[in-house]
């Protein structure tokens, strides 16, 4: 039987693929990653695409005459026409289950590296200067007793509700889909209403999708809710806030920081963003861990498997 072809892109570690490599034919690059024009030039000839590092717009897609799925090696999928490729019959599958641990962790590594004001003190510390911590100005939060708002309790958001529960913080959250009465106390989670959310938590963490209906779901009218000592955390997606209202309110003192692994236009950061003391950033780096990477390209493979043997998973445009 002639095995189905698989184009892989991006920087995928191979030795997450290894199954793929066992059950398909797959074009893999071990050196620079295939360009757009190479995609848009051959993708004709492949059954499935591995996606990493382009964007499955419709010129992809077109391109992509013979493709009958398109496995994400992610967890969002905004970069990719799901709608198109509907309409085309090409199935398109994320990678949920592998980004839950890594994302979570970084998550929590901004939480706490915000909110201990990490970023200042070691700048500081770096110019030759010293401070007084005894001075409120300079001074962070105390997790314990503290509120956590989770926008988002999915995988990822019920992760980082434990890792927070661990440090003694009391638990909210919101979402488009409220759990079960019985579910809430088996996690000791508090379902709120979006503006009490962020007029009561102390830090705000954002685990949504982006999506038209939360794009900009932060802004200048819910920073002016929240608490003038609160933090907020993205590793989500960046659109789900507005950069512009986010520096206005860290400049303003609106807000007390922010953690982000996210932006709206990245990689463009904003330097007036950049030059804040009161925010700490990172590269889209929530899965940059090697064992993450790893597991990632496996779930982004099995999909394929999955879907080529009858029994397609995480299809998010079905």
């Amino acid at each position: 039987m002639t095995k189905k072809k698989i184009l892989v892109t991006g920087i995928v570690p191979k030795e997450g693929l290894t199954k793929l490599f066992e059950t398909f034919d797959v074009t893999y690059s071990d050196s620079e990653p295939f360009s757009r024009e190479y995609v848009l030039e051959n993708l004709h000839k492949y059954d499935g695409w591995l996606l990493m590092g382009q964007k499955g717009d419709r010129d992809m897609i077109d391109a992509g005459k013979n493709l009958e799925i398109i496995s994400l090696n992610a967890v969002g999928f905004d970069h990719v026409d799901i709608a198109y490729a509907k309409e085309k019959g090409i199935a398109v599958s994320n990678s949920p289950q592998a980004v839950r641990v890594p994302t979570a962790e970084m998550t929590f590594a901004l939480l706490l590296a915000t909110v201990k004001r990490l970023a200042f003190y070691d700048k500081i510390v770096r110019n030759g200067d010293w401070i007084d911590p005894s001075e409120r100005r300079y001074q962070g939060l105390s997790l314990e007793g503290a509120t956590l708002g989770i926008y988002g309790f999915g995988r990822i958001g019920s992760t980082v509700a434990g890792f927070a529960q661990a440090f003694g913080m009391k638990v909210i959250y919101n979402d488009a889909y409220r759990l079960p009465e019985d579910k809430e106390k088996e996690l000791g989670v508090t379902y709120v209403e979006f503006d009490e959310l962020a007029a009561a938590a102390d830090v705000v963490t954002i685990h949504a999708p982006a999506l038209p209906s939360t794009k900009h779901k932060f802004n200048k009218e819910v920073f002016k809710k929240m608490k003038n000592r609160s933090y907020l955390i993205n590793a989500a997606r960046g659109p789900i806030v507005s950069e512009a209202d986010l520096t206005e309110a860290l400049k303003t003192g609106e807000i007390a920081g922010a953690g982000l692994d996210v932006f709206e236009f990245e990689p463009e950061v904003s330097a007036e963003l950049r030059a804040l003391d009161n925010v700490i950033m990172a590269p889209h780096a929530g899965t940059g861990t090697i064992e993450g990477r790893r597991i990632l390209a496996e779930e982004a493979a099995d999909n394929l498997i999955q879907f080529f043997n009858g029994n397609p998973v995480n299809v998010v445009n079905k």
